[in-house]
């Protein structure tokens, strides 16, 4: 398979790793209208520079490209002009999370993919680090009985540089529940196989970014919160966000409680833990097991070897061996839930879905 990478910078060098460990794959274009960008990509390439394709706009490389698959990595609020070219070829396309940074957008997207016969993904990484893909399969399996409350908690490390620092403005990343929450929210659906109804949620800018100015303004993404997500089969979820806290020992950690059990997935190390319910007397008789991941593909990137896992998966759809499992519409409906929050942040309430048309 013959790839293209659109936008150049840190997700997209993670792609480029990825798709160099990839069976029977090779990287022959990439597309960048910065020139630092494109020279990150060419360092990274090595040897390997001058057999890849370089075009300095998607307009350039969607006439030229000679591809089979592009993974479009450009800022989140480029992906709707991105993609108008791109989505004109035949050619199968993973677009990096956020879908869009509007519902318009999103929407639109999901438009013009409808009935498309090259395949369309959306970059939802978190589903295919293989201990969460564990844990799904667990709570899915039955082994905590009926799923009834689900809590995920991300503590980690501020939003990092990107060029022009263009991820310190809602305006240009759809505000941090979505940006970086879409994943959560995605995780969310697709857990508790459900749709939501209602979401409140509750955050702030306290600490990151605060002494930053861009032509007079201040970054305004949030930096903490916490959301409530209530899902249409009576089901509650709940993610705890914190970007101040990188010291933590784990940054992500997903429990699912059911009638009979609780699972939780904690990353790293890569372990899940099983806690039946016993006598409240004790003792207790919780097991832990471990997920092992490809050292490789842990290397390759900085999302515990999901985006490995995940290129497998769609060169497989790709191929026509496999199905497309983050579909556009997966990608609309997890930048909803990531609009609800921040508009019940902003005007303090609960929002519900039906305001959003969903």
């Amino acid at each position: 398979m013959r790839y293209g990478i659109v936008g150049t910078g840190m997700m997209g060098l993670e792609h480029l790793r990825n798709i160099a460990i990839l069976p029977d794959a090779e990287l022959v274009a990439i597309a960048d209208p910065t020139p630092a960008s494109l020279g990150w990509a060419t360092d990274a390439l090595g040897a390997g520079a001058d057999r890849v394709a370089r075009f300095d706009s998607v307009e350039a490389f969607a006439a030229g490209a000679q591809v089979d698959a592009v993974v479009v990595a450009s800022p989140n609020f480029t992906h709707r002009a991105v993609l108008a070219p791109l989505l004109d070829r035949d050619v199968a396309i993973l677009c990096e999370k956020p879908l869009a940074t509007t519902l318009e957008d999103a929407r639109w997207i999901v438009d013009r993919t409808a009935g498309r016969p090259a395949p369309f993904w959306t970059g939802m990484e978190y589903r295919y680090m293989p201990p969460v893909a564990e844990f799904i399969a667990q709570v899915h399996g039955g082994r905590i009985g009926d799923l009834r409350m689900l809590a995920m908690r991300e503590h980690r490390f501020p939003f990092l540089e990107k060029v022009g620092d263009w991820n310190r403005f809602a305006r240009n990343t759809g505000g941090t529940m979505v940006e970086k929450c879409c994943h959560f929210f995605d995780l969310m659906r697709l857990i508790v196989q459900a749709e939501p109804v209602r979401v409140y949620c509750s955050g702030s800018n306290d600490v990151n970014h605060r002494g930053e100015l861009y032509d007079g303004a201040a970054p305004d993404i949030i930096d903490n919160s916490y959301t409530v997500v209530e899902f249409a089969n009576g089901v509650r979820a709940m993610l705890d966000l914190c970007m101040f806290a990188e010291g933590a020992e784990t940054q992500e950690e997903i429990s699912a409680t059911g009638d009979t059990a609780r699972l939780d997935v904690l990353i790293p190390p890569g372990d899940i833990v099983w806690s039946p319910r016993v006598d409240w007397r004790g003792p207790k008789a919780a097991e832990r097991t471990h997920v092992a991941v490809d050292a490789a593909a842990m290397a390759a990137g900085s999302h515990h070897g999901a985006t490995y896992y995940q290129h497998v998966a769609f060169a497989a759809a790709v191929r026509g061996e496999g199905p497309v499992t983050v579909t556009a519409e997966d990608g609309l409906r997890a930048v909803a839930i990531g609009i609800a929050a921040e508009t019940s942040v902003r005007e303090k309430r609960v929002v519900e879905m039906a305001e959003l048309g969903f």
